[in-house]
């Protein structure tokens, strides 16, 4: 059998899986990676993201993280919400929750999909492989664009003319020769769409992304208070941001996902902000088992709750945030208190 034909076997195997896309780079395809990379950090950009500095000669040369790999396999997993995610901005007394955060933890569902695909490869083949889904540092979407599955759009995203722009990426390092695709062309020309739209003006320029502004950044990977010029700008957006995504006009040729552990739950399509806030450690590992919101902890997460009920213009919410003026957590505390303010609410009762 040819390698070719191998690969189309392997395309073939990936769809059967549930995978919608796939294309195959050299680990060596994304040369400008490392001084992208450089510039990213250099800049600090990346925030508390420290482990973006660690190991940097691994994320930027897939040749290094490792060096027997002869062709990585790039996937993509569908998530294209059924609903418009942006419709749930205008209800202020509840939280908006990124569309992939909705259901199931993504890492798990596409790392079994993956994990699957690659065991049939070795069976067929007997090469060996490595398999990574957001958890490695490995530069994904430069690696999915060199496969030819999409272009890095101006919101840094990986974005497909057939896919949109809703879909997770997983890479199969391999030790096969197997024929690598064209890299992906860039198709935004002169659209701003997603630039225009996000809140916080976290895009320095199109196709670079200042993370420190970003509010999937600050609701997820930020430790400790939000600034306080950029916490009116979170509106209800507790965990994640789904506003640059969602306007960008190739989504009207998007493909449905398929999976239903993607399907938002009824509970996280639009959820109460004083049911959420009300959340022990005990009650937030109990509602959010199997989801990736998990990983942010009970302290982060009220943090952002409490920072979407100041910005509510609520004052019914008012008594809600008071009860956490005198938080063990400080960080809570003090989300607490900056809403109270903003409700016009005495800070001098909180807690009280």
């Amino acid at each position: 059998m040819t390698l070719q034909a191998l690969k189309d076997r392997i395309a073939a195997h990936a769809r059967m899986e549930g995978f919608a896309a796939m294309g195959v780079c050299t680990p060596g395809a994304i040369p400008r990676a490392p001084e992208r990379l450089a510039a990213f950090v250099g800049a600090g950009r990346h925030g508390q993201m420290r482990w973006m500095e660690e190991r940097m000669a691994w994320r930027g040369d897939p040749r290094t993280l490792w060096p027997e790999a002869r062709s990585v396999i790039m996937l993509a997993e569908l998530y294209t919400p059924d609903h418009d995610p942006l419709e749930v901005l205008e209800r202020r007394d509840r939280g908006a929750i990124s569309v992939y955060a909705q259901n199931r933890d993504y890492h798990e569902v596409v790392k079994k999909r993956l994990k699957r695909l690659g065991r049939w490869l070795v069976e067929e083949t007997g090469c060996e492989i490595k398999v990574f889904v957001d958890t490695a540092p490995v530069m994904e979407k430069p690696l999915a664009e060199a496969a030819g599955l999409g272009w890095q759009g101006k919101h840094t995203n990986l974005l497909s003319r057939e896919l949109g722009n809703w879909f997770f990426l997983g890479a199969v390092f391999n030790t096969l020769e197997l024929p690598a695709d064209a890299p992906a062309q860039e198709h935004c020309g002169s659209c701003t769409a997603c630039l225009d739209v996000c809140p916080t003006d976290a895009f320095p320029a199109p196709f670079q992304l200042d993370a420190t502004r970003c509010i999937s950044y600050l609701t997820i990977e930020h430790r400790g208070p939000v600034d306080e010029a950029l916490r009116p700008l979170l509106g209800n957006r507790i965990y994640g941001c789904d506003d640059c995504l969602a306007v960008c006009p190739w989504n009207k040729f998007a493909a449905r996902a398929s999976e239903q552990k993607y399907a938002a739950r009824d509970d996280l399509r639009a959820p109460p902000l004083a049911e959420l806030a009300a959340l022990d450690d005990a009650g937030f590992r109990a509602r959010f088992s199997g989801s990736p919101i998990k990983r942010i902890g009970r302290d982060r997460f009220v943090r952002n709750v409490l920072y979407a009920i100041g910005n509510s213009a609520d004052p019914s919410l008012t008594p809600v945030a008071q009860a956490h003026c005198e938080d063990a957590d400080a960080v809570v505390a003090d989300a607490a208190r900056w809403a109270v303010g903003r409700l016009g609410g005495d800070v001098r009762h909180c807690g009280r």
